[in-house]
């Protein structure tokens, strides 16, 4: 189950805020492109970043809480989707205010 923990995490964060789609109209999904183009430069800014402090021994990541998908250079499956599904959801939540 504590592999579960960092990924459960994200699917409480996404799941917290898809219902602002639906039940407030944001639209922010379905404006992809726009929402692409919001959120993959910081993508791209923090791989690097994350990358490069896993490389400098800067920091690592928990395996007994990963599920073990792990890319080149050594960022997990879980760091990546961070970066995706918590800036959608900061959108989903600005849009709805």
């Amino acid at each position: 189950m504590a592999r579960l923990a960092y990924l459960g995490v994200l699917v409480f964060v996404f799941l917290g805020t898809l219902w602002l789609e639906v039940a407030l109209r944001t639209r922010v999904y379905r404006r992809w492109r726009r929402l692409a183009l919001a959120v993959l430069p910081a993508v791209v800014l923090f791989v690097i970043w994350d990358l490069y402090a896993i490389g400098a021994g800067h920091w690592y990541f928990d395996a007994r809480r990963m599920l073990g998908v792990v890319f080149a250079g050594g960022l997990p499956l879980e760091e990546l989707l961070f970066f995706l599904v918590i800036p959608v959801a900061a959108i989903l939540t600005l849009e709805a205010v």
